[in-house]
This record gives C-alpha cells, sequence and structure tokens, in this order.
C-alpha cells in the first residue's frame, strides 16, 4: 500500500509541476486547489470535450494553470504518431521539470564505450 501511495504521489507532484513548473507545491495544498471542481463531458459531432468549473476561491489561478497544462498537451499532439513513447515521455518530464533543467530538453543517456 505504501508503494501504491508513493506512486500516486509522485503522479500528483509531475502533473502539478506541469501546472506550475516554477514553483513545489505540496499534495495537501495543491490538491484542494486543483482538485475542487467540477467536470462535464460531453460529445457532439465525434468530438469529445471537457468542461471544468472550479469552486475554490482562486478560480482564475487555476483556470490558466490547466488552460497551460492543456496548452502543452495539445502541442505534444501533432508530433505524437511520429514520436515513440520515451520521446513523449521525454518531452512531458523536460516540461514538468524545466526549473531544475533550464530549459534544456531530456535526451538518452549517453553510451558508454566499452572499456
Amino acid at each position: 500500500m505504501a508503494r501504491i501511495v508513493a506512486l500516486l504521489y509522485n503522479w500528483w507532484s509531475l502533473f502539478v509541476r506541469l501546472a506550475d513548473p516554477n514553483q513545489h507545491t505540496e499534495a495537501i495544498t495543491s490538491r484542494p486547489l486543483l482538485l475542487y471542481s467540477v467536470g462535464r463531458q460531453t460529445r457532439h459531432a465525434n468530438q469529445t470535450t471537457i468542461t471544468i468549473t472550479s469552486t475554490h476561491g482562486k478560480a482564475g489561478h487555476v483556470r490558466r494553470m490547466l488552460v497551460e497544462v492543456a496548452d502543452f498537451f495539445n502541442s505534444l499532439r501533432p508530433m505524437a504518431e511520429q514520436s515513440s513513447d520515451l520521446q513523449r515521455w521525454y518531452r512531458i518530464l523536460s516540461r514538468a521539470l524545466v526549473k531544475y533543467l533550464k530549459g534544456r530538453q531530456l535526451g538518452p543517456p549517453p553510451i558508454l564505450s566499452p572499456a
């Protein structure tokens, strides 16, 4: 159970870093900020739309954060078919950890020559 909790905490931390890459927020403060909202999924003309209405006092800030995450994932969509799963993960993690990487993109580790 501890492993599952740790995994969920890590996934949540990465999601919050995508929403606000320059600030570390603990789960106890970021969950109410980002999860106190109501979502509605609608389908029309073979297109699915999710509408999120926040009930939090900082709804404007939450909206900007979630729009930024949605814009990032929309920017990945055109190249998704040409990229491998690993390349997409490099892009996502590079975005989430931009504060530490200072804008550098993650890539595969260099291949070491045999000794």
